[in-house]
């Protein structure tokens, strides 16, 4: 992986020396099981030596234990969301840079001592371990010493470190200019869980009503858990990506064609506000999961389509088209830190094209005078505003900027040009938002 940029005068990383192993015969004790630790471990290595991403690595690993899983993946994303700084940090301690898997178990171990309060004893210890689990005993030794120093002199050793900068990579950092140190706000933040709630529903107990009409609950609260969620009245829908479909106007009793529509949330949104939908998903997983999702939410009257929306064909020209378009999805990053170390910027520049040919394909399905709502849950400049520029250079388009008063419960988010615009520093009182970009075309 693109190793983050570091801020202090060093030399670079160096090899760190293996390490003796212990014990009366000459051997460690065996370690225990610890398939927390031995997830996570999985997940880092996934996104450090093969750009896997974190919910893949999830996916695969089988059952297990609900707790333990989602001890795992909290320890994971908080590895990932400080792993440029404990990597900085981590470098005056080595002699010799170690091999990446054993850099992921120190990391780890840091994420556990300086960002989740474990005791020193257990973090050190469960590290240790991890390290003879997995054939790398000889480097049990140094991570012992490295753990055991952070745990004495951490605070010491994080002096001068801008962590927020340190935790982005160079390239991302660079491409959101000024806006940088306002987005990083959002980093070091584990994101709530927002619902939409279906008309006439009830807020659960406890929920924060925000002014968008998004219900908020703290991060790590299980929906599933929630009273109505059997029943269908909500859905998990960050309070930024509700905004599109309400960016939308009055589509009730409008034929409104959904692409790339899975997980369903904005299909379910259009749905309730009385449109006709048609919903536009090429993998069948994702169509499945879609399917399942509106079953639920007793939404079932949707047209569910399997196909790839760059050559399916609407049966005929339709009112209304919101294309919510594969993108680097930057602005997820606090929900998923894994994408801020994947992406790279060749990626960024196929997806563009890859967006282009959707809002292309998007006109041949509108009537003239039709709309097209395009968002992107990216922070890249190169998805969002470049690409309407691009549409509207190609012909065929108008831009409707959205009014102040369509806005008014979110103010913050409309730019100069009437765009939709949002990142992961906004709302910090509230609890923030994830980063979307939107804006509305008219074929001409």
């Amino acid at each position: 992986m693109n190793k983050p940029t570091t801020s202090r005068g060093s030399r670079g990383p160096r090899k760190a020396a293996p390490a003796k192993q212990s014990g009366h015969s000459g051997r460690p004790p065996r370690p225990s099981a610890d398939p927390t630790r031995d997830l996570a471990f999985d997940i880092v290595c996934g996104v450090v030596e093969h750009r896997r991403m974190l919910e893949t690595t999830l996916d695969r690993a089988g059952a297990m234990e609900p707790r333990d899983r989602a001890s795992a993946h909290r320890l994971a994303a908080t590895t990932l969301r400080h792993m440029g700084s404990m990597t900085e940090l981590l470098q005056p301690l080595l002699r010799r840079e170690p091999p990446e898997p054993v850099r992921c178990a120190l990391l780890l171990g840091v994420a556990q001592l300086l960002h989740l309060e474990t005791p020193p004893h257990a973090a050190v210890g469960t590290i240790v371990d991890l390290l003879r689990r997995r054939g790398l005993a000889p480097f049990a030794g140094l991570a012992n010493a490295v753990l055991r120093r952070i745990s004495r002199e951490g605070a010491t050793l994080r002096e001068g470190l801008d962590e927020a900068r340190l935790d982005v990579p160079a390239w991302l950092w660079s491409a959101w200019g000024q806006r940088a140190r306002a987005i990083s706000r959002g980093l070091h933040r584990e994101a709530p869980l927002d619902i939409t709630l279906r008309p006439g529903a009830e807020a659960p107990a406890e929920g924060d009503v925000l002014p968008t009409g998004s219900v908020r609950f703290p991060a790590g609260t299980r929906m599933v858990e929630l009273e109505g969620f059997e029943e269908g009245a909500f859905w998990a829908q960050d309070v930024a990506a509700s905004m599109p479909v309400r960016l939308m106007g009055d589509v009730a009793g409008k034929t409104v064609i959904d692409l790339c529509a899975a997980p369903g949330g904005k299909t379910a949104q259009l749905a309730c506000a009385g449109a006709s939908v048609i919903a536009v998903e090429r993998e069948a997983a994702r169509a499945d999961r879609l399917r399942e999702n509106l079953k639920r939410l007793k939404l079932e009257a949707v047209d569910v389509v399997e196909g790839d929306a760059l050559t399916w064909q609407a049966p005929e020209p339709v009112d209304a088209v919101l294309l919510d378009a594969p993108c680097s999805a930057t602005g997820t990053f606090r929900r998923h830190p894994d994408v801020l170390w994947i992406k790279r910027p060749r990626d960024v520049v196929a997806l563009a094209e890859t967006q282009d040919s959707f809002i292309d394909a998007a006109r041949a399905m509108l009537k003239p005078g039709g709309t097209l709502l395009y968002a992107v849950c990216s922070l890249q400049d190169e998805e969002g505003p470049q690409r309407v520029q691009a549409a509207l250079e190609r012909g065929g388009w108008k831009l409707e900027p959205f009014t102040e008063a369509e806005l008014e419960n979110m103010s913050v988010a409309r730019t100069a040009e009437g765009y939709f615009r949002t990142h992961p520093g906004l709302w910090q009182e509230r609890g923030g938002m994830d980063g979307f970009f939107a804006a509305r075309l008219i074929r001409i």
